[in-house]
């Protein structure tokens, strides 16, 4: 496809996460995908814009969050490569842990980039970024997902990669002010997507799971904050209750160890878990 057979669109919130790929599409076009929608553009000098400012950026992202700048970023291409600008007062998160702090920018590269821009409410917005590769480097519709390197990602079997989905299913699902869902939720889901299974998940045994990752994670050698319910990985006065899962849901997201393309685990394993139980008790 030709730059000039690509125009710029907006992108509607049912867009599917840009993980997987994105449709055919120039060298060099830039697609971007938050919770309520995104943008395409093909390779040119352009601006690319978004925050919480709704009607003054091209992607708007938590509307009604103050600690979200009205214009909080910026990808700007300059007719080769796409930059990142950190135009906001919150830090954005890339994979491994890379913090683009307020006037600071760095190069995206070809494919699939998650940034996070979390919140001092313990609230985690997730903008997908999709550079599309050239051709014999990166196809059109299969990144090549470059941040997703394996000495990155923290190991998980198989069932605590599908319990932490189930878990994690809000904010795979991008949606606003995501929290965990219940373990009673939790339960309820695997068996739906477990059906079959010897035994029936119970919130004890998904608990269970969850709470080994975290304490693996919290006494590892590079130990992850606040993933203990006292002391948060060995320091006084860490944090308590549910906090926890999402502080361990953050981590594993901006290291994409889970990505949105992981809800696939639940369609395949006999139908999508159920979103809309309310519950917080995790």
């Amino acid at each position: 496809m030709q730059v000039e057979d690509f125009a710029a669109q907006v992108l509607p919130a049912s867009t599917p996460g840009l993980s997987e790929g994105v449709a055919s599409a120039p060298p060099g076009s830039l697609f971007v995908l938050a919770a309520e929608g995104g943008f395409a553009v093909p390779p040119c000098r352009f601006e690319l814009l978004f925050g919480r400012g709704k009607g003054e950026v091209h992607v708007a992202v938590g509307t009604h969050d103050p600690y979200v700048s009205r214009l909080h970023g910026v990808l700007r291409c300059d007719g080769r490569e796409w930059w990142l600008r950190n135009e906001g007062r919150l830090p954005i998160y890339l994979p491994g842990d890379v913090m683009v702090l307020a006037g600071h920018e760095l190069p995206l590269e070809p494919g699939y980039t998650p940034m996070f821009i979390d919140t001092p409410a313990n609230h985690s917005y997730l903008v997908e970024a999709y550079v599309v590769g050239a051709p014999g480097c990166e196809g059109d519709a299969v990144p090549t997902l470059k941040t997703r390197q394996p000495e990155d990602v923290y190991e998980l079997d198989e069932d605590e990669r599908l319990v932490l989905v189930v878990l994690a299913q809000r904010y795979l699902r991008r949606e606003r002010h995501p929290q965990p869902v219940s373990w009673k939720q939790v339960a309820e889901d695997l068996n739906r997507v477990c059906e079959g299974r010897d035994s029936a998940w119970t919130p004890r045994a998904a608990a269970q799971v969850v709470g080994a990752v975290r304490e693996r994670l919290a006494g590892g050698r590079s130990p992850v904050y606040g993933l203990r319910r006292e002391g948060g990985a060995g320091v006084p006065g860490g944090p308590a209750g549910n906090v926890v899962n999402h502080h361990l849901i953050r981590a594993l997201l901006r290291n994409t160890t889970l990505m949105p393309a992981d809800l696939c685990l639940l369609e395949d394993r006999g139908g999508a878990a159920a979103t809309e139980a309310a519950g917080t008790d995790a």
